[in-house]
């Protein structure tokens, strides 16, 4: 493949790539504001598991390790 190629498929990749933009339904504001409060409280939500299972499992072990004389 030539360079000549490269910057033909290049281009076109580029045109295409701005075709396929013009087609997209960007959200409004208010579905942005929505999405973004969605996003913020599945993190916070998932957060607070992931500390519930690390508090919980550091239990288990603190207790067994207490077992066993560790």
């Amino acid at each position: 493949m030539s360079v000549v190629d490269k910057v033909r498929d290049t281009r076109n990749f580029m045109e295409e790539c701005l075709t396929e933009l013009q087609k997209v339904t960007w959200p409004d504001w208010d579905q942005l504001k929505s999405a973004t409060l969605v996003v913020g409280a599945f993190t916070v939500l998932i957060s607070l598991v992931i500390w519930i299972m690390d508090k919980g499992s550091d239990l288990v072990v603190s207790w067994i390790m207490r077992i066993f004389g560790a």
